[in-house]
């Protein structure tokens, strides 16, 4: 294949495209009736007054809600394509509407819905975030080892160096996984790889797959939890150092559901089926829905509410649809939700215009034959038409831009790969892609096919404006390799997802923000001809590859402290997050502005200062009961959640506010009071004094507002009254401030996110 060509398909698939979640029939003998069905995660009850004692027992019980073939159109019998055991009572089926409906006549049936697509949403990263190798948390923690962590996405490129085993102990006794790739590939790195792709099968008739990995996203984000330590780590010469992921001596146990572009949502319930029953510790799904569903018809919701029920923790991607507010997905509070930020390192390419004017930008691609001299500079709009701005395919005039450098602007649908390929196409010696107005100042460092840098908006206004203004405009662009640094790391990127949370507004998401911009990792191809494969990185971006940096830090966080809970690891991480950046002022994002905690959640994630906490807001399973009836979901929703008969009328139910949460959420009328319980993990004798930074407008009262503890992991309680105090914020949505706990040793912190109604 033409090496432009693999590097733009394969930069689509990794950057920004949306992989969905869809649905075991062989092509060949499909008929009519089964090609109009479709797959359905279907929901029942267990039989009364009997207990499962084996798996045949499920199956069986399953089976008999499927329909008889009297009734049907086909002679095929439909299909049951999985069998769940420990995230939800129920199964999965390709069914045509007509058994769909006998379906729902048996008794014991709950409910269905059609099956969708979910989307896939280091050299350095250790080192920004304060991981050192001989102290510190990677020590206290040692690397992670024993820690089992679940990837949940594309597959894995088993041959990678970042997989090696060397130093490796084997897997804990409790693990229970499997190995379908060939006989040596797995090892005490890699110890389990699986494939579940039954849905896609039967979907499109397709043959199974081996868990290989064929587009690079789940390699890349599998060697960020966890890769091991790799030398003379590059891409094309660039962000040269020894790669490593988060948790370098963790195990990992990887899922296959992402086949070609579809992620289908009972394929991804049968891989947390599995990782539970597989025995692993933590999880990590860097997919999510195109928009968030009520958490009892979110498969991913449910499937970790059964992960933490066995003390497993789940990290989830919170989306790559901003920077719109409400984008937000993988909202539930059981789940570490993970926004994106950028690293201080920059791969940078700068535009240098005939007027003498500079604008750094970003480009993996940087050649070392390219003439600092100037050449003709164009814009690609200069037509009028939009599509030719946009450089899409074919849209360009190759008389008008043969032996110039070309002004592109971002947006439009068109991969920022394919707007090179464009200029190249048309005869361009160079690009330079401007950002839209949304996106601001958010960069990506891309592998691009020809001579190019990615600019901010304002530069690229500046730089149309030169054209406009010059008879004679000129421009080159003059690179500058990988410089370390950056200011202003981490602000928050432009596509990170925002809240509010949609199916609960009052938890605050997402939880923390991660590194998920130009992150280096383990890739399955050379970039070009002359790359060792099995040395091979690339540059990646999206909270896919945030996600996996937050399950790494799980994961160190779980071998330090064994007996902490999902949600004692998650308040950990929250409660310890930096809300400044290098240059010690408040985190900024797309705008270069202070981004609000609709954007950075707690902030930055601070692994070292997650390790001793000082206090953590703890919960169990059972305790979100209250919060799902609060909800206003019915028993059987909140059933199918709990995977346990619930009823609500036996529960007290309570406001979201009143979870036991690490960040509070209120939606401000008349005055509220919400309780937290404080757990001490620090030093037995300790004491906090309340600091309160109140939202504009609101008054914020705690009592009492001293905490004593007098051994470790003694509880205490607190409450905590908003009232509108009306002063200055009648025309502003929202308001926000933050409640500290500080004891001498200790700042335990809480963002405050008030929206007025």
């Amino acid at each position: 294949m033409d090496s432009f060509i693999f590097i733009v398909l394969i930069l689509m698939l990794s950057f920004h495209i949306h992989f969905s979640q869809g649905g075991e029939l062989p092509a060949a003998t499909e008929s009519t009736a089964t090609s109009s069905s479709k797959t359905y995660i279907i929901h029942v009850k267990g039989p009364e007054g009997k207990a499962f004692a084996q798996s045949e027992d499920i199956d069986s019980w399953y089976h008999s809600f499927m329909p008889s073939p009297t009734i049907m159109n086909s002679k095929e019998q439909p299909r049951m394509i999985y069998s769940y055991r420990n995230v939800m009572s129920g199964f999965a089926a390709r069914l045509t509407q007509e058994e769909l409906k006998a379906v729902e006549n048996k008794n014991g049936f709950i409910s269905a819905h059609p099956e969708r697509m979910l989307h896939l949403q280091t050299t350095h990263t250790p080192k920004f975030l304060g991981l050192q190798q001989h102290m510190g948390l990677w020590k206290e923690s040692n690397f992670g080892k024993g820690v089992i962590i679940g990837i949940l996405d594309s597959g894995i490129t088993p041959n990678h160096p970042s997989f090696s085993d060397a130093g490796m102990p084997p897997p804990p006794p409790k693990w229970k996984g499997r190995c379908e790739l060939n006989v040596t590939a797995c090892n005490n790195k890699l110890i389990g790889a699986r494939s579940f792709n039954l849905a896609a099968m039967a979907m499109k008739g397709e043959k199974a797959e081996a868990p290989n990995d064929e587009n690079g996203h789940g390699t890349h984000t599998a060697s960020t939890a966890a890769g091991a330590f790799v030398d003379h780590a590059e891409v094309l010469g660039n962000a040269k150092g020894i790669a490593a992921g988060i948790a370098p001596l963790a195990h990992l146990a990887i899922y296959k559901v992402c086949f070609g572009e579809d992620c289908p949502e009972s394929d991804i319930l049968a891989a947390l089926d599995a990782a539970v029953e597989d025995g692993v510790d933590v999880i990590s799904i860097s997919l999510g829905l195109s928009e968030p569903p009520p958490f009892f018809n979110d498969s991913t919701a449910i499937g970790a509410f059964a992960a933490i029920q066995k003390g497993i923790f789940v990290s989830c991607a919170a989306g790559n649809s901003g920077p719109s507010d409400g984008s937000l997905v993988n909202g539930a509070p059981w789940i570490l939700t993970v926004g994106a930020s950028t690293i201080d390192r920059s791969i940078v390419a700068t535009a240098k215009l005939g007027n003498g004017r500079e604008f750094d930008g970003e480009s993996v691609f940087q050649p070392s034959n390219f003439s600092p001299t100037l050449l003709p500079l164009v814009y690609a709009g200069k037509n009028g038409k939009q599509e030719s701005a946009l450089c899409a395919n074919g849209s360009l005039n190759d008389i008008d831009f043969r032996g110039k450098v070309v002004l592109c602007e971002r947006g439009g649908g068109i991969g920022r790969i394919d707007k090179g390929g464009e200029v190249k196409r048309a005869g361009g010696v160079a690009m330079i892609l401007m950002n839209d107005e949304i996106n601001g100042f958010s960069l990506s460092a891309d592998v691009h096919v020809l001579p190019a840098t990615h600019v901010s908006y304002a530069a690229g206004f500046e730089i149309k404006a030169y054209i406009n203004s010059a008879s004679t405009p000129a421009a080159t662009i003059l690179f500058k390799g990988t410089l370390i640094g950056n200011p202003l790391a981490p602000a928050v990127a432009s596509f990170s997802s925002r809240g509010p949370n949609l199916p609960s507004p009052g938890i605050l998401k997402p939880d923390i923000v991660g590194p998920g911009v130009n992150i280096l990792a383990a890739w399955p191809f050379p970039l070009d001809n002359n790359n060792n494969s099995k040395l091979t990185f690339n540059i990646m971006s999206g909270t896919s590859m945030s996600c996996p940096h937050l399950s790494g830090v799980a994961a160190l966080l779980k071998s330090s402290h064994p007996n902490w809970s999902p949600a004692a690891i998650k308040s950990a991480i929250m409660t310890s997050a930096d809300i400044i950046n290098l240059e010690h002022k408040l985190i900024v994002d797309e705008t270069l502005h202070p981004a609000n905690i609709l954007a950075t959640g707690s902030g930055q994630v601070n692994p070292s200062r997650a390790n001793d906490p000082g206090l953590v807001y703890d919960m169990q399973p059972d305790d979100y009961i209250p919060y799902l009836c609060g909800l206003g979901y019915g028993d059987t929703e909140v059933g199918i959640i709990a995977h346990r008969p619930t009823k609500c009328s036996e529960t007290s139910s309570i406001p979201e506010g009143e979870l036991n949460y690490p960040s509070f959420s209120v939606v401000l009328g008349s005055s509220q009071t919400f309780t937290r319980t404080v757990t001490n993990v620090g030093a037995a004798h300790s004491s906090y004094v309340i600091m309160v930074t109140a939202p504009e407008g609101v008054d914020v009262k705690v009592q009492p507002n001293k905490l004593y503890f007098s051994e470790e992991y003694q509880k205490e309680t607190y409450s905590v009254t908003f009232s509108h105090i009306g002063s200055g914020n009648e025309t502003e949505e929202y308001a926000q401030g933050i409640l500290q706990w500080v004891s001498a040793k200790h700042t335990v912190r809480s963002p405050i996110l008030v929206k007025f109604v």
